[in-house]
């Protein structure tokens, strides 16, 4: 197959879901390639880590690029280069630390602060009780390390009341007494 723009052969095959018609597929040469995905106008085409790149390279001078780079989570340990590089943060209290930082990044890719979106049937954990999970999980893995092995199986029981209390279905108590009156009529 030939490039739509010239004679050489397609070696990029590139379809955007943007047109209300329907996808717009595009066989382009590697030039022609290059030229479409640097187009300044933001296309579905760039990456989230592209533009995410991009917008923090705006305004910043170096210094302060590696100084916000060097900026850590002290819940879940994440660096802001990190998140820089791969586009996703390690916990739910990320948005709170690197707050200041991602909100020009926020509003320039979703237009937006708050989700307009669906959200879970049921009722995910709070990012208060994800944000403990994570912190006594690092120290359960510390005290390990330290061989404290007593500090560290008090931690897991911690874990694990979070973690039942956070899976308990709304209605549990409903179901369970139905479930020992319904067994206790079959004995």
């Amino acid at each position: 197959m030939k490039c739509q723009y010239c004679e050489k052969p397609a070696t990029f095959h590139i379809t955007e879901l943007t047109e209300p018609s329907g996808p717009q597929v595009m066989h382009l040469c590697e030039e022609h390639a290059r030229g479409f995905l640097q187009k300044d106008n933001a296309s579905p085409a760039v990456s989230v880590a592209g533009a995410l790149a991009k917008q923090l390279n705006l305004g910043q001078t170096k210094k302060e690029l590696a100084e916000l780079d060097q900026k850590e989570c002290p819940v879940c340990g994440i660096s802001f280069f990190e998140f820089r590089s791969t586009g996703r943060l390690g916990c739910p209290y990320d948005y709170t630390h690197f707050e200041a930082d991602l909100e020009p990044l926020l509003i320039n890719i979703h237009d937006s602060l708050e989700h307009c979106g669906k959200r879970p049937r049921r009722a995910a954990a709070s990012a208060d009780s994800q944000a403990t999970m994570i912190q006594l999980r690092r120290e359960m893995e510390e005290a390990i390390e330290r061989e404290d092995y007593e500090r560290a199986s008090e931690i897991r029981d911690e874990l694990r009341k979070i973690e039942d209390a956070g899976t308990r279905p709304v209605d549990s108590d409903k179901s369970d007494s139905s479930a020992s009156a319904s067994g206790d009529e079959s004995k």
